[in-house]
């Protein structure tokens, strides 16, 4: 199981990789003392577990969270007492107060999947540098970061989503907020046949569709689950027409 420690403090970071040399099933294969060197780390090493720190260096890991695509398994870290309850908001493995104790860090493992076969296992990363890292199904999950709230979305209950600049609106039930990616970058990030560009501005789920009718000047109009409707592009349409076999 590949691992990165994510730490600003220099002594905690070497008291962890002590740490983890009694569990030979975890290897080490990078470590980071901010957020915008643990985004470059985890994009490119796709770890399984990350030990993340919560406060860094004046960002915390919710900040580092909200700005990944590939999202690991977390064992939160931190001096303070009173951030468990709120790491505990997401699908963390555990929540470690420091000083982090050998038993402590081992009640902590002991909770992992064990990774036996090469399908568990991240493949390695695209040489693609703009979309860096395997192409996500609807199984996986991305971190949101909406004002003060944070949560973690599963991608297949996503219904669409809609470029507003630079970043990216998600349309997911009752909720839309906003993260850090234009729409080309998801697109790149997705396995082919599960979201479609209708147009310029939009990427819808397949699965979110309800209905295609015919529109204006050959195109077409996606009814989707969630009532909203999409207008295709003339050209995107026979795209459409030709991957639904319409």
């Amino acid at each position: 199981m590949r691992v990165v420690i994510v730490e600003d403090s220099r002594l905690a970071r070497l008291e962890l990789k002590e740490l983890l040399r009694a569990h030979p099933a975890l290897t080490l294969v990078g470590e980071a003392a901010n957020v915008p060197d643990a985004k470059v780390l985890i994009e490119q090493q796709q770890p399984d577990l990350v030990l993340l720190d919560i406060d860094l260096a004046g960002d915390s890991a919710f900040d580092l969270l909200a700005q990944l695509v590939f999202i690991p398994r977390i064992i939160f870290t931190t001096a303070f007492a009173e951030h468990a309850l709120a790491a505990f908001d997401y699908p963390t493995v555990d929540y470690l107060l420091k000083p982090v104790s050998s038993a402590r860090l081992a009640q902590a493992i002991a909770k992992l999947p064990t990774l036996n076969t090469a399908d568990d296992h991240p493949p390695e990363p695209a040489s693609d540098t703009t979309a860096s890292g395997p192409l996500l199904d609807l199984d996986a999950t991305f971190f949101v970061k909406d004002g003060e709230r944070c949560f973690l979305l599963r991608l297949g209950d996503v219904q669409l989503f809609e470029a507003i600049g630079n970043y990216s609106k998600v349309w997911a039930g009752t909720q839309a907020p906003m993260v850090y990616r234009s729409l080309g970058n998801i697109e790149q990030r997705l396995q082919p046949g599960l979201f479609f560009r209708a147009n310029r501005h939009q990427l819808v789920n397949l699965k979110a569709i309800n209905a295609i009718e015919p529109w204006l000047n050959g195109g077409l109009l996606l009814k989707l689950h969630s009532g909203q409707s999409i207008e295709v592009s003339r050209r995107q349409s026979a795209l459409l027409r030709q991957q639904l076999s319409l």
